[in-house]
């Protein structure tokens, strides 16, 4: 970790590293160990100030360089992670528990955001509108905001960062960036990239802080016109509210409970593992999680047992053993798992596997043993909120239409995957899925370049993620000219 230089306690405004304002600090813990990593700075108030000062001074200058040279920028941001992925893996593996392959995957991820922006810079135009008479021309121009706001959680920063990041900066705008106080050390090493890579000051500023303090002064500024927010449903509705006082418009993406959907005529070798990993990756800390799994009741037996049989089969343990999964983040997300699974039997669902601490063999980390529930309803707290921890819940249906009335059965609307070998089911289901996103025979999005990241209902909205990202981030203006007769010389 020592080829790149993130001093402790140190945030970035207007291209130098420093503490904060009152030198105050929060302590980063390794959450396999609960030893301090090391500390990053409690900004407040004074420090989101001379932040936004710094982007608002910084993005006129930004938006008028050329499209061109902001995608050079960002293509030399791309190849210095490329050649630090070690490193930024390490960073991030660490501070969020997970296995140092995926840190090492999360920062790969990154770096291809980067690129696909670096290069999409000087792709954004706009349109020309038809006239009524040759005497009219009409057209659009896409235009940056100016000062952006990006507050994100500690679940994936390195991948958060560029998706959120990348993009606003591609458009000629501004950033002021918030991660997390939780896992803040990938974002603080990318920003450190990007100076490198050339990136003006106040460009991109980055402080830490926590939520009440630094991200509600951040989301409530008024030099900020436009808001990024990843995280909660509950903290998104504060951030919505900051914005309204502001009238600026807010991308939010929030929770997930999205479900595995599973048809007998799936093909289970491909669906099992995919299953387990989907609630496992990132100790299921993700907003996208499989963390439901609906089956048809013909093969629900023995789907339980092969994916009870695949959790109890996961390796736990610290991030540089590189197992299958790490601890949870915090002591806060523990105990949250923790009443979940304490409550679940109590309310009627059946244990098949998990439902511990991991194992006492790893000291006092904050590990969770990967869980299956079945017989679980649909009234169950286990179904209706993100758990954020792996815990898989499992729901039996008897026919097509079940199957889509318990998948749209929830407050949320990220992502819904089918499991089918029947083309036309597939289809039809994908249709009536009330989500952002549906995934067919794969869990997510694997092999689409430019795939949006969309969601619906109180996953929240946006269109940030792949190809019309650029758009999040710009403001339309329309031009109309009326074309005047000149008199001859």
């Amino acid at each position: 970790m020592a080829d790149l230089d993130i001093s402790a306690a140190h945030q970035l405004i207007d291209g130098v590293w420093a503490p904060a304002a009152d030198g105050g600090e929060v302590p980063v813990l390794d959450p396999a160990t609960r030893e301090r990593i090391q500390a990053v700075p409690r900004s407040g108030a004074v420090d989101v100030d001379r932040a936004v000062a710094a982007a608002s001074k910084a993005a006129p200058a930004w938006a008028a360089t050329s499209p061109s040279e902001r995608g050079a920028i960002l293509r030399r941001w791309a190849d210095l992670i490329a050649a630090n992925v070690e490193t930024l893996a390490a960073y991030e593996a660490r501070d969020v528990g997970k296995p140092r392959s995926a840190g090492r995957l999360n920062v790969y991820i990154a770096h291809g955001i980067i690129d696909y922006f670096a290069g999409a810079a000087d792709k954004l135009t706009g349109v020309t509108l038809p006239s009524r008479t040759p005497d009219f021309f009409g057209y659009t121009r896409l235009e940056p905001h100016g000062v952006c706001a990006v507050v994100l959680p500690w679940n994936v920063p390195a991948v958060l960062t560029a998706a959120n990041v990348a993009p606003a900066l591609a458009a000629g705008n501004t950033v002021v960036l918030k991660p997390s106080e939780v896992a803040p050390l990938a974002p603080f090493a990318l920003a450190e990239l990007a100076q490198w890579a050339g990136l003006p000051p106040g460009v991109l500023n980055v402080i830490t802080g926590l939520g009440p303090e630094a991200g509600a002064a951040l989301t409530g500024h008024p030099g900020v016109r436009h808001i990024s927010f990843v995280g909660s449903t509950v903290t998104g509705r504060a951030v919505m509210r900051a914005a309204a006082e502001n009238l600026v418009p807010v991308k939010l993406e929030l929770g997930g409970k999205s479900p595995n959907v599973v048809f007998a005529d799936a093909d289970l070798d491909a669906a099992i593992p995919a299953i387990v990993a989907s609630i496992t990756e990132n100790a299921g800390q993700n907003c996208y999680a499989g963390s439901r799994l609906l089956v048809e009741e013909s093969i629900r037996a023995e789907v339980v047992e092969r994916v009870a049989a695949g959790m109890a089969a996961v390796r736990t343990g610290p991030w540089d053993q590189d197992l299958d999964m790490g601890p949870l983040v915090s002591q806060a997300q523990y105990e949250r798992v923790r009443g979940f699974l304490a409550e679940a039997p109590a309310a009627g669902a059946r244990l098949v596997t998990g439902g511990e601490k991991a194992t006492e063999a790893l000291g006092d980390g904050w590990f969770v043993a990967p869980t299956v529930f079945d017989q679980v309803d649909s009234g169950m707290r286990l179904v209706r909120e993100e758990v954020f921890g792996p815990v898989l819940a499992v729901q039996g249906f008897r026919e097509t239409a079940e199957a889509v009335a318990l998948m749209n059965e929830t407050d949320f609307g990220l992502l819904s995957c089918i499991w089918t070998s029947d083309v036309s089911r597939a289809l039809r289901v994908a249709g009536q899925a009330r989500s952002g996103q549906v995934a067919v025979n794969q869990f997510h999005d694997a092999g689409v370049i430019g795939f949006p990241f969309n969601m619906q209902k109180e996953s929240g909205f946006s269109r940030g993620g792949g190809y019309a990202a650029l758009r999040e981030y710009t403001q339309e203006k329309a031009v109309a000219v009326r074309l005047l007769d000149r008199p001859s010389a």
